[in-house]
């Protein structure tokens, strides 16, 4: 399943907000430098959808605040 995800990088806490069935907002405290803010991102996701690490991956927006992650459930 692809679902589509806005970051907001440097948050006072984690937080993720689903809009629809398919977008979501995510917020996390990592900055968005080296990419630490998208291994948040993975986390947090894995962490919702409940889901191991390897079954979550980053396919669109590497440096861009919109992204599109692809969920493989187990």
């Amino acid at each position: 399943m692809l679902i589509k995800v806005k970051v907001f990088p440097d948050s006072k806490k984690e937080k993720i907000f689903k809009k629809s069935e398919d977008e979501f907002n995510v917020e996390v405290r990592a900055r968005a430098q080296g990419g630490k803010a998208n291994r948040e991102v993975v986390r947090a996701l894995t962490s919702y959808f409940k889901v191991s690490i390897g079954k979550v991956r980053l396919i669109r927006g590497f440096k861009q605040r919109n992204k599109i992650f692809e969920i493989i459930p187990d």
